[in-house]
């Protein structure tokens, strides 16, 4: 359309500001011919007069026209909220990820679109995103074979402070096994199986899994969901199979799976197939059905068990499931003092510190201990000497810092409360101290 046939419908609007598919049909001819800024302009207004999701339709090819990819991005996630099936959308949110660099994300949007159309193609999407994979699958393969992927922690139960009843637990499902293997194989158990660490973020379940690899001395493999997640059909179950085959082919050793309910989300909730069979290839590697898992030690974390598929708890997999709750006074001395050592203090009262900071998780502290350190960088500047942290600076920080863990609690109450018929949540009431 060319100049003239756009002021007509300037002049048009003039007499009509409010005639709303008027204004659209010059917002998409502004947007047509590359006028950009104009277009921005006519759907800003649109926002203002009619349906709010036409106009951020508008919004977001003005945005992705631009380049502005994370205008783009931010407004393409609050659409799919209620159009999650919408093409259309699926395939610019998954283009501007890709253009953004966001890859991780680009590949699991790209997914859902081959869901939603399995025979869809893309050149730019297809090529960009298949060169990539390749080399990360050549990146996978390698660090399967690096030595570091398979690590062997120095720490033991004695560097975790407090934990006591986490540590039995483990003790009795993952050390023993081990360590008296002929009386467990007389009663025809094998050494091996999973344990689910549940609780609120930040309290020390990875350090836990570290230890029990070093009370083992077994190599310790620490499983992202980047190390499993795959855009391309049958990859991630591979990638799953390599895990678990780097595992038997070094015991002991201990697989720990962090956010675990990510990876295996309840299948009645999950849409997408791949997802599904992710989840399966997981249940036939922990089962070891067509390999043995002897001396391969699994443990899982979670921040939401309740989010995890049943199938996960059953006897052989996860089936002992413990809750690690914010350190204990005796657990929070000793982070304050781990955490402190090396760093210019003078007189600190551990004690009173663990007293301050009831519920407060391990990355409490850590946050705690950085807003002492600042004021205390703040002080020191005029001089240009480290000022010691004494116990008053950290009981200041504490104030300004409330524990992280309470929105965690709030919901895990409902769950312990409302849907606990097995007991599963039982540690949780016992903790905050609610009789049912």
């Amino acid at each position: 359309m060319d100049d003239q046939s756009i002021h007509h419908l300037r002049e048009a609007l003039r007499f009509s500001p409010e005639n709303v598919p008027l204004r659209l049909h010059l917002a998409e001819v502004l947007l047509n011919t590359g006028r950009l800024d104009e277009a921005e302009e006519q759907y800003n207004a649109l926002m203002k007069l009619a349906d709010e999701d036409i106009a951020k339709r508008g919004l977001v090819k003005v945005f992705f026209n631009k380049g502005n990819y994370s205008k783009c991005i931010v407004l393409l996630e609050v659409l799919m909220e209620d159009y999650r099936d919408d093409f259309e959308l699926q395939l610019l949110y998954t283009k501007a990820l890709y253009r953004e660099n966001s890859i991780a994300d680009a590949v699991a949007a790209y997914q859902r679109l081959h869901e939603l159309q399995p025979d869809f193609k893309d050149e730019e999407l297809d090529e960009g995103l298949k060169v990539r994979h390749l080399q990360e699958e050549e990146d996978m393969l390698e660090s399967l074979d690096d030595p570091t992927f398979l690590q062997k922690p120095n720490i033991r139960f004695e560097h975790v402070g407090g934990m006591d009843g986490v540590k039995k637990e483990i003790d009795l499902k993952i050390i023993k096994p081990i360590q008296h293997a002929d009386l467990y194989k007389a009663y025809g158990k094998k050494a091996g199986g999973g344990i689910l660490l549940y609780g609120p973020p930040g309290c020390g379940k990875t350090f836990i899994a570290k230890a029990t690899a070093g009370e083992v001395d077994a190599k310790f493999v620490n499983v992202g969901l980047n190390d499993i997640l795959d855009m391309w059909i049958g990859n991630s179950e591979k990638n799953l199979n390599r895990i678990f085959e780097t595992a038997r082919n070094n015991t002991p050793c201990v697989l720990f799976f962090d956010e675990i309910d990510a990876l295996g989300a309840n299948r009645r909730d999950m849409k997408q197939s791949a997802g599904k069979h992710v989840i399966n290839q997981f249940l036939v590697e922990l089962d070891g059905v067509e390999n043995d898992n002897e001396n391969v030690l699994i443990l899982g974390a979670t921040n939401a068990p309740w989010h995890l598929d049943p199938a996960f708890r059953r006897p052989g997999r996860f089936d002992r499931i413990i809750f690690v709750p914010p350190p204990d006074q005796e657990a929070r001395a000793a982070i304050f003092t781990l955490k402190l050592a090396n760093k210019p203090v003078g007189s600190i009262d551990y004690h009173t510190l663990a007293a301050k900071t009831e519920s407060y998780s391990g990355a409490d502290i850590e946050a705690v201990i950085d807003i002492a350190i600042e004021e205390k960088l703040e002080a020191s500047f005029s001089s240009g000497i480290p000022k010691p942290m004494e116990t008053k600076d950290l009981l200041n920080a504490i104030k300004k810092h409330k524990p992280s863990t309470a929105e965690w609690f709030t919901t895990a109450r409902n769950f312990a409360l409302f849907a606990n018929d097995s007991g599963l949540y039982d540690d949780i009431l016992k903790y905050l101290k609610i009789k049912k």
